[in-house]
């Protein structure tokens, strides 16, 4: 019976065995991945050169914008690598730093995005305070805990996976390495292994959940209380992007990993992947800087900068 450390390498799950339709998912994810670094690059460099947007919203934005990067950058390239050649294989090392960079980079995007609801809590609800709860050091210190829970979570589990013996073959119904799909390759009894790493990663993304939610039932009970509309209208702007973007990380998370077993197929499993993997880090961008005037403005100067150069 095969163990991991027999395991030389993994076969990912194809996209289609037709070329014609892998040469289409090739065009179609690079499409996706340019403008997801396009966008994210974009809005690094506003965020970076322009001085009126040095503040802790933007810096978070920054944070965020560099995950996604991170993120899609860990799974896409190479899934559009087999695509384009024709395989399915990635090394065993490959897979243990996909898995490592995947959880790395999307937990923490959730421990920034937790953050970045409280900044908003803070500058509407108390925005007198703002300047000593939100300043430099506070801003420093919660993103490096936001990348630090992110790393924390990552080593567990992609040790404690790893150090399983698989006897279900080396075929991962997936075009990525992700944990739940390894897991099926392993021997029955050796799950409890993973329960400590589950209950850390629960307990973190369900205080992250609730800190989200108690957090805009206090930002929309001041929202509402004001009494201009020009001020709601505001708070408004700067709230909403951000609760998009949660919601749609939530949302295909949560989709992903707790649908009903009765309707998982492997074909349903490929298209919610990409949607929760491929999706989010291409749109986010979009979101934020569709209802930030700020940002909308330097972003327009930067392109005009590069047309008449």
């Amino acid at each position: 019976m095969p163990n991991s450390s027999s395991v030389s390498g993994f076969l990912l799950l194809a996209f289609t065995d037709t070329r014609e339709l892998q040469l289409l998912h090739f065009g179609l994810f690079l499409g996706i991945y340019l403008a997801a670094l396009l966008g994210n690059g974009l809005i690094l460099t506003a965020v970076a050169c322009n001085h009126r947007l040095h503040n802790p919203m933007y810096f978070f934005l920054l944070n965020l914008a560099l995950l996604d990067l991170g993120c899609i950058s860990t799974t896409l390239p190479k899934a559009m690598a087999n695509v384009l050649w024709d395989s399915r294989a990635i090394s065993y090392q490959g897979c243990a730093a996909q898995v490592f960079f995947f959880l790395f980079f999307i937990s923490a995007e959730y421990s920034v995005l937790t953050v970045m609801s409280y900044d908003r809590y803070v500058a509407i609800c108390k925005p007198l305070h703002y300047g000593s709860l939100v300043g430099s050091r506070a801003c420093a210190q919660m993103a490096a805990a936001a990348w630090g829970s992110g790393f924390l979570n990552a080593v567990l589990h992609t040790a404690t996976t790893f150090s399983l013996p698989l006897c279900q073959g080396n075929a991962v119904d997936q075009f990525f390495c992700e944990i739940p799909q390894i897991l099926k390759l392993s021997c029955s009894d050796t799950y409890l292994k993973e329960v400590w790493a589950l209950v850390f990663s629960v307990c973190l993304a369900f205080g992250c959940f609730v800190f989200i939610v108690l957090s805009y039932v206090q930002i929309f009970r001041a929202v509402l209380r004001m009494p201009s509309e020009q001020g709601r209208h505001k708070a408004f702007s700067t709230c909403l992007p951000h609760l998009a973007v949660v919601s749609l990380f939530i949302s295909t998370i949560i989709f992903a990993h707790l649908k009903p077993p009765s309707i998982s197929t492997p074909s349903l499993d490929l298209v919610v992947a990409v949607l929760y993997v491929v999706v989010p880090p291409a749109v986010n961008p979009v979101i934020y800087s569709m209802r930030n005037q700020d940002l909308k403005d330097t972003l327009k100067k930067m392109i005009l900068v590069v047309i008449f150069t």
